[in-house]
């Protein structure tokens, strides 16, 4: 079995600092995706889906970090959330900081990569993702991130997307474009002959066996 390839979306407007920030975090086996801003940002998380966000502050411009990791979180919930700001916590607000769980950290404080990973893993737990397997290297569902999977096991369960709405605390709107990326990922869009809600179930139950 292989372990979580977590992904993490880097966003901060100052070029030399999320170069240095996803450098130091792809050395660490995570996979990064960098945005300049939340506009960037909110393209990079409908692509990327990430487990992840690690965001500045202050962007400056509107939206802000917290803004923006205010509505992601509205369309995952499952979302791990860590500060930055060049200010100690108290100066930037930290303790009235959303959403529940969302960790800060001070960039005065970044003296290793260690800071930010501790940070992740702090946010990561915090998040309490539900247990999931993981896919074998060769499968086509490695491609998945866990949330994907998670979402997967639904579908391959026979639930709705109304249902899964209910049941991840989110907008059936939100299912519907988490449901659509999935069958992409696995390529069983637009294929004649078959549902890909039937092919991508077929895929999970070939791996797993059956659903939790």
């Amino acid at each position: 079995m292989t372990k979580w390839a977590r992904r993490v979306l880097v966003v901060e407007d100052q070029p030399a600092m999320r170069a240095l920030l996803c450098d130091m975090l792809a050395h660490r086996g995570f996979e990064t995706t960098a945005a300049a801003d939340a506009a960037e940002a909110t393209t990079a998380f409908a692509e990327t889906d990430p487990d992840v966000l690690l965001t500045d502050i202050d962007l400056g411009s509107r939206p802000s970090g917290r803004e923006l990791a205010t509505m992601l979180t509205g369309l995952a919930p499952h979302l791990a959330v860590v500060f930055l700001s060049s200010f100690p916590a108290a100066a930037a607000g930290a303790g009235t900081l959303g959403p529940p769980g969302a960790v800060f950290v001070s960039k005065l404080d970044v003296t290793s990569a260690e800071v930010v990973v501790d940070a992740i893993e702090a946010a990561l737990s915090s998040s309490a993702p539900s247990a999931v397997p993981a896919p074998t290297r060769s499968s086509p569902l490695a491609a998945l991130t866990r949330g994907q999977i998670e979402v997967l096991a639904l579908v391959a369960r026979g639930w709705s997307n109304v249902e899964i709405a209910r049941e991840r605390g989110i907008t059936t709107r939100a299912v519907e474009r988490a449901v659509s990326r999935i069958f992409d990922r696995l390529g069983v869009s637009g294929a004649p002959g078959t549902s890909p809600r039937v092919r991508a179930s077929g895929l999970y139950l070939a791996e797993f066996g059956s659903t939790p």
